[in-house]
């Protein structure tokens, strides 16, 4: 299952977020979205998971968790 996540601090990297979801289950692929000029996160990213029960735990266990200022949107990714 791919994961939307949004709400990430921008000094968030793809190690960090693994580190979240993994308490949850396997994850198989973390990507957090860049601009491609200047090469700067843009606070929102992408998690797989292959056991769509682990996923939908952390979906539901993550929505709304607060990190520092931001809250993080946690969904399943259309």
């Amino acid at each position: 299952m791919k994961i939307f996540v949004a709400g990430l601090p921008l000094d968030m990297d793809e190690s960090e977020l693994e580190e979240f979801f993994e308490k949850y289950g396997k994850v198989d692929t973390v990507s957090i979205a860049k601009d491609r000029i200047t090469k700067r996160r843009k606070g929102f990213g992408f998690v797989e998971m292959s056991n769509s029960l682990q996923a939908k735990t952390a979906i539901q266990t993550l929505n709304g968790l607060g990190i520092g200022r931001n809250k993080l949107i946690v969904k399943e990714a259309v």
